[in-house]
């Protein structure tokens, strides 16, 4: 999953969850069943999750170009640049 199908999974499972809880409440409240709008809302749970949870191939439209490890051997690692000896001061 590439970075945009992050995004796009974390959009899709929250809108799903909110949908899903109004659903639920209002099947609750039709109903008159605390049971019922916790059946639909794990339901919708459920379902987000098959949605959002595995890899699926719509979320890897935009994969990234990774360095070919020859062209990464060209180019070593910038090394972080020494200042010196540090001093330590004293609290007097």
């Amino acid at each position: 999953m590439d970075w945009q199908g992050q995004k796009v999974a974390e959009q899709l499972m929250q809108l799903m969850l909110v949908i899903f809880a109004v659903v639920a409440f209002i099947a609750g409240y039709v109903l008159g069943s605390f049971q019922t709008m916790m059946l639909v809302y794990t339901a919708g749970v459920v379902v987000t999750s098959l949605i959002t949870v595995p890899n699926w191939p719509f979320f890897n439209r935009n994969p990234m170009k990774w360095l070919d490890p020859n062209e990464a051997e060209k180019h070593p690692k910038p090394q972080p640049a020494n200042s010196g000896p540090k001093k330590k001061t004293s609290k007097n």
